[in-house]
């Protein structure tokens, strides 16, 4: 059985509103229902996991009551890794694989998630590219870095802990992943909160498995399906996107 997870426990602080982020709507859908409606599309899991907090749980499983999903709350935001680490805890089925998906993130295909899914490496996760950080894909430039060793991701350096060097590599972390579960069980308690933020980062996982020799798989995903939503400006641009392509 493969498991798919949405992180969704974050606040709307930057969206200048009291409702969780990721129900803001979006061209009239919030956010996370465009997600949803993706990885319903996939047939992938029929009833994904969403992580909420305490504070925002009953406005979501309000927003989503004719989802088919199961919730689990994140008592702390201690970050993304440790988000994670509640949805293990709460795996309770047979489980081969785990997805993992930003509740922000409105635009992911189900082709995406397919894909994501049917990859047989360890640890496969999305990547997007941007020429120059210029225009609209300005909202990349904030995002965490690939570090590659030749072909080979070896490490994402998140933005804060970047220097200027690695601030110019144009590959970005969407922060979308699929992880083997047997090794994701064994490894998520390894990283700390190392960083400028203090948080447990799932990023660190990536370079935990560099360590051990794993093979870290990458799927390209065009700029506009990697669009991330933590701000009005990146709203705006996400909202005149959609609309586009509709």
């Amino acid at each position: 059985m493969t498991k798919i997870v949405i992180l969704a426990a974050g606040k709307g602080t930057r969206m200048n509103t009291e409702m969780p982020k990721v129900l803001v709507p979006v061209c009239g859908k919030s956010i996370i229902q465009h997600l949803l409606d993706s990885v319903v599309d996939s047939k992938i899991d029929p009833k994904p996991m969403i992580i909420v907090s305490p504070e925002n749980q009953g406005l979501i499983r309000q927003s989503l009551k004719d989802y088919n999903v199961e919730y689990t709350v994140q008592e702390q935001q201690l970050g993304t890794g440790h988000a994670a680490s509640c949805a293990v805890n709460n795996i309770k089925d047979e489980c081969s694989k785990v997805l993992i998906f930003n509740g922000d993130h409105p635009f992911i295909k189900a082709d995406t998630i397919k894909k994501l899914a049917a990859n047989d490496s360890e640890i496969t996760m999305l990547v997007a590219k941007s020429d120059n950080f210029s225009d609209w894909q300005k909202i990349f430039y904030h995002w965490g870095r690939i570090i590659r060793h030749g072909d080979q991701i070896r490490q994402i350096k998140e933005f804060k802990d970047s220097d200027e060097e690695t601030k110019k590599i144009n590959e970005v972390n969407p922060a979308m992943y699929a992880f083997d579960f047997d090794w994701l069980k064994d490894n998520i308690g390894k990283i700390s909160t190392d960083n400028v933020q203090k948080e447990f980062y799932l990023t660190d996982l990536i370079g935990l498995a560099f360590e051990q020799k794993k093979n870290i798989d990458s799927i390209l995903v065009a700029p506009e399906e990697a669009i991330g939503i933590n701000s009005l400006e990146e709203l705006e641009i996400a909202e005149k996107i959609l609309k586009k392509t509709e």
